[in-house]
């Protein structure tokens, strides 16, 4: 059962590492094109990537979300939901590596708009604070953040402290229910006005019930498939009980057979000889 965690905030338009700033349009542009069959972003350990996949600096998880929210002061921030590694779960269990810092392409790929490549947690939030900051804008060849940075026009966002929970999320083998749910849904937007046409809604409505029916003969087949396995246990265990019991009886009725020991044989001599 894998585990995906609540969205949590992320980033929030202002500085970065290398001087500049986060603009309100990235953040946007990171919520609405993010996908990560598209690409991936993965969940790293201070911003660097391990060559060898039991490296300390391996990958910790992978996002699976966004969403911008306007928040305090009318600021546009990112927020993420993520899906990790055990190990990223009993860090943060553990109190460890409890704030996250972007890492953020501003024209990613052919797109010419922003994207999310990576998320990073560290315990270090002031090397990624103002410090840092003012030195990369005086000198930003010397960003000592530089060589860790997947392109050369990425950067990274001030560190900000995250509150990750997360919650289980169950496995849905066949995703019947979800459909079935999703159908129904759609009869009832159909029918509340905002679809028009019948046949538009007669037709969502064969769509849910044909769902329906799917889930239903689904959930008859196990039932069946597990009685016949029933079915077929009672029958031997009736035989097996019939055959104990017949048993029982034709030993009950037999009657105790009687034996006697030859006599011995005897010679002239009276002395007892044996059979030859």
């Amino acid at each position: 059962m894998a585990q995906k965690s609540k969205l949590f905030r992320v980033a929030t338009e202002g500085a970065t590492t290398d001087g500049r700033q986060i603009q309100k349009d990235w953040i946007k542009q990171m919520a609405a094109n993010f996908d990560p069959k598209k690409y991936g972003a993965r969940v790293w350990l201070e911003h660097m990537r391990g060559l060898y996949p039991d490296s300390t600096f391996r990958a910790y998880g992978d996002v699976t979300a966004l969403e911008a929210r306007t928040v305090e002061d009318g600021k546009l921030a990112l927020f993420a939901q993520i899906e990790p590694l055990p190990d990223l779960v009993a860090m943060t269990k553990a109190k460890q590596k409890i704030y996250t810092s972007i890492e953020v392409t501003p024209k990613f790929a052919d797109t010419g708009e922003a994207y999310l490549t990576g998320l990073a947690v560290t315990d270090s939030p002031a090397s990624l604070g103002t410090e840092v900051l003012a030195f990369a804008a005086q000198k930003p060849e010397a960003n000592p953040f530089a060589a860790r940075k997947s392109h050369a026009e990425a950067l990274f966002s001030e560190a900000i402290e995250a509150t990750l929970e997360f919650e289980d999320t169950p496995a849905d083998d066949t995703g019947l229910v979800a459909k079935f749910v999703a159908s129904v849904k759609s009869v009832s937007e159909l029918f509340n006005g905002k679809s028009k046409g019948d046949d538009a809604r007669f037709s969502a409505l064969l769509d849910a019930l044909q769902q329906a029916g799917t889930a239903v003969a689904g959930q008859a087949e196990k039932h069946a498939a597990l009685q016949a396995d029933h079915d077929k246990l009672a029958k031997a265990f009736a035989t097996l009980q019939t055959q104990h019991n017949d048993l029982v009886a034709k030993l009950g009725t037999t009657p105790e057979q009687q034996h006697s020991q030859r006599p011995p044989a005897t010679g002239n001599s009276g002395r007892v000889m044996t059979d030859y």
